[in-house]
């Protein structure tokens, strides 16, 4: 059975960094979508990054971002590690919330913009809380 393993996440202060790790099982992670999500208290999930899985003899997939972490939050992968990782840098309060990482198990899946469509693998979610 497909899963996602997260690790990462935990209490920072504001302006401080953390790094989400999202490691499937069963599969190669760098040919297929990989999104992260995030819910705050008292509001709707919502997409936060996501990257394109990568084709055949190509490169890196293309990486989209939600307009609040944009030039904060980067997507890597480690290929030898098979996981991908959100580096979220400069936090601030509003980035409080579960952070779920999911994939698209479709070979060459590439993202739909910031929403889950498609993504038919989950993680169980981490906390991230950052205090001001």
């Amino acid at each position: 059975q497909m899963q996602l393993v997260e690790s990462g996440g935990g209490l920072v202060q504001a302006g401080e960094s953390v790094t989400l790790g999202c490691a499937p099982s069963g599969y190669t992670q760098e040919y297929y979508a990989i999104g992260w999500f995030r819910q705050a208290p008292g509001k709707e999930r919502e997409g936060v990054a996501c990257q394109n899985g990568r084709r055949l003899g190509g490169s890196d997939g293309a990486t989209y971002f939600v307009d609040s972490v944009k030039g904060r939050f980067t997507i890597a992968r480690d290929n030898a590690k098979n996981t991908a990782y959100l580096q979220m840098n400069n936090l601030n309060a509003e980035d409080t919330g579960v952070y779920y990482c999911a994939a698209n198990l479709n070979f060459g899946s590439t993202c739909r913009g910031l929403t889950d469509a498609g993504m038919d693998t989950w993680g169980k979610g981490v906390l991230v809380t950052v205090s001001s």
